[in-house]
């Protein structure tokens, strides 16, 4: 009686392995940081031989660039949809309320912390250095383009869009500085910060852009 191998495995398309690859290394290091992003360590998760993620990625500095790109990417789509200046949306106002409300609250954390993370060690990785660059500029853009938007819109009065949303996007930094420590002390304080530094940029009354 002959006995039975294991099944044969299933050959994805370069471009889904490749997806599959990012998207694992993403999740590592989101929720366990960037450091933990390795070829063993991925290949351990996807259940397959270390050479296969290295065939894809040969030095694991690319593979945490891509993975952090592609954690916050995930998160600015879901906090600052693309279309979410365009026609037929419910307006800035309402975009920037719901942004706020997200980016004060606990659920950011991971985010915040992969940030930190990011910019820690972009001392010592160019490759990671380019990535974090990149997006951050990205979200300045996204950010600026709701508050084009907004002035467009008759909503905001500001000189210098570029300038609000580096602002802006500084104030939300800020606050997340001292997501590792002391932030739990720190939370009630400075939850509302970022918000009140944006309607301060775009000329609005205090409380506008509290959620409703």
């Amino acid at each position: 009686m002959t006995s039975r191998g294991p099944g044969k495995r299933v050959r994805k398309a370069p471009a889904e392995r490749r997806n599959e690859i990012v998207a694992t290394a993403a999740r590592i290091g989101l929720t366990e940081g960037l450091e933990c992003v390795t070829l063993r360590r991925v290949a351990d998760e996807l259940g397959v031989q270390p050479g296969l993620v290295g065939h894809y990625f040969p030095a694991a500095d690319h593979l945490v660039a891509e993975a952090f790109t592609g954690a916050t990417m995930a998160e600015l789509d879901t906090l600052l949809p693309e279309e979410a200046a365009g026609p037929g949306h419910d307006g800035p106002l309402h975009t920037f309320r719901a942004f706020f409300g997200l980016t004060s609250s606990a659920e950011f954390d991971n985010v915040s912390r992969l940030w930190l993370n990011a910019r820690h060690l972009s001392r010592y990785r160019p490759v990671l250095r380019e990535h974090v660059v990149a997006q951050e500029l990205l979200w300045c853009r996204r950010i600026e383009r709701i508050v084009l938007a907004g002035i467009e819109a008759g909503a905001f009065t500001c000189a210098d869009p570029w300038a609000a949303a580096t602002r802006i996007l500084v104030a939300i930094d800020g606050t997340s500085a001292y997501i590792n420590t002391s932030a739990e002390h720190r939370r009630v304080p400075t939850a509302d910060m970022a918000r009140t530094v944006a309607e301060t940029e775009l000329g609005l009354p205090p409380g506008t852009l509290a959620p409703s």
